[in-house]
């Protein structure tokens, strides 16, 4: 198969998906349970923080018998930058820094400690208080309140971790961020494709949409309340948009041919497409969302796909073979622009992604005859090869830049992974059963 052609819902598309990376939205398959992700840490830095996370203390409150402290050590363990003090270890279990005796933590090797309280408030909902104590030096460096409904308090543990994440690391964490991808369960004629939400962990995934047909290349608006989306359910390709939370839609896209590859512009009103009507190539076209308009940006002969934003909201990064081989370029955001190739070095880089600040290009390169997720400075133009599976595909940002998410082959089941961008610490996440596949990571909480 041609990376370019375009896989239909009458082939079998997981069969496809082996021959190579997909170029298109539309070769994109997805499979997988719809069973809650698990985390499997797979590299990790070779010194990580010491710290001590003790359980959180709390009366009759809100979320049960939800263990707060453990869904932040699941963070931080799994970020691969921390290492979590038993629980059968610790010397004490404060609830305050005021009742943290430092020379004690410090004395089980532990440079921080993560203290704090869950209580209920006459609203039924509920205030999470923590402190972060230096046990190397006995100097509270954090204290912060959140405060929710009884059925956020799960999220309320993420953004304690993110808050020490940051606190220790100097970097903002992302683990109350939500990640979206596309799962597929059964074998045809029988196989269902699912659209799932989940926490930045795995954990807490719900149903966005279940179809009998191809769903790919889900997409997070900026302000994180949409997902874009390509859908076969109507026998052809068409892009939808949804609002999360209501599950309202409507289709944006559906002309005769190509529909696919959405990607939102930064200030939310335009989707950058890939368009083919028939027999024809695909080219990019940037809609319009509030006038429908549509605008042509790239015009060639060769295959155009894979557009993606940079942070500006004026320019492109897409791929294309219009060189002879998959490669990515930048173009201005407007009709009649000229394109300016980015990649070198290597016969096959697709499906670009900018970094959040616009200093990286995240990509599916050819290396050593696998397909594997790389990074390229877009200033110097080096590049990291980050992953080192034989089927890597389909890169997203976290919104700190700090790590991608994409798909991974694991044997004959697809399976999600993480790597830091600087990689030093990578996990896999797995569904219990079944395939998952084509993750895009959602936007910091506005």
């Amino acid at each position: 198969m041609r990376p370019f052609e375009v896989a239909t819902p009458h082939e079998p598309v997981r069969r496809r998906a082996r021959a190579a990376p997909a170029l298109l939205c539309a070769l994109l398959a997805a499979g997988g349970a719809r069973a809650e992700l698990q985390i499997e840490i797979t590299s990790g830095v070779r010194d990580p923080v010491p710290l001590a996370i003790v359980p959180f203390g709390r009366a009759d409150t809100p979320g049960g018998d939800l263990d707060v402290a453990a869904i932040i050590q699941h963070d931080l363990e799994g970020s691969g930058r921390f290492r979590a003090l038993a629980r059968n270890r610790m010397p004490a279990t404060p609830t305050t820094a005021e009742q943290v005796t430092a020379a004690a933590w410090k004395a089980v090797g532990s440079d921080y400690v993560v203290v704090g309280h869950v209580s209920a408030l006459d609203n039924g909902g509920y205030a999470v208080d923590f402190d972060l104590v230096n046990a190397l030096t006995g100097v509270r460096v954090a204290r912060q309140r959140f405060i929710g409904g009884a059925g956020a308090l799960r999220n309320a543990a993420h953004r304690v971790s993110d808050a020490v994440y940051q606190k220790i690391l100097g970097v903002r964490g992302a683990f109350a961020t939500r990640i979206a991808y596309v799962a597929l369960e059964g074998e045809p004629p029988e196989q269902r494709y699912q659209l799932l939400v989940a926490d930045a962990d795995g954990a807490n995934a719900h149903q966005i949409l279940e179809s009998r047909y191809p769903l790919m290349s889900p997409a997070w608006s900026p302000d994180g309340q949409w997902l874009a989306y390509v859908s076969f359910e109507t026998r052809h390709a068409a892009v939808y948009v949804q609002l999360v939370r209501t599950g309202e839609r409507r289709q944006v896209s559906a002309r005769a041919g190509i529909n696919g590859a959405p990607a939102w512009s930064p200030d939310g009103h335009k989707l950058a497409l890939t368009l083919g009507g028939r027999g024809g190539n695909p080219d990019i076209y940037v809609l319009d969302l509030d006038t429908q308009e549509l605008e042509r940006i790239t015009d060639d002969p060769a295959i155009d796909t894979e557009p993606a934003w940079a942070p500006d909201g004026r320019t492109l990064y897409f791929t294309s073979d219009r060189a002879g081989s998959p490669q990515i370029y930048q173009i201005a955001a407007t009709a009649g622009a000229r394109p300016r190739r980015i990649t070198f070095g290597s016969g096959y880089n697709a499906r670009p992604r900018v970094s959040p600040d616009g200093t990286q290009l995240a990509m599916v390169t050819l290396d050593g005859g696998n397909y594997r997720i790389a990074v390229q400075d877009l200033a110097g133009g080096t590049v990291h090869v980050l992953s080192h599976g034989h089927l890597d595909e389909s890169p997203s940002y976290a919104p700190n830049g700090a790590t991608l998410i994409y798909s991974e082959r694991e044997g004959d089941h697809g399976a999600l992974a993480t790597v830091s961008t600087d990689g030093l610490t990578a996990q896999r996440l797995k569904a219990a059963q079944g395939e998952v596949q084509d993750p895009a990571w959602g936007p910091f909480a506005q």
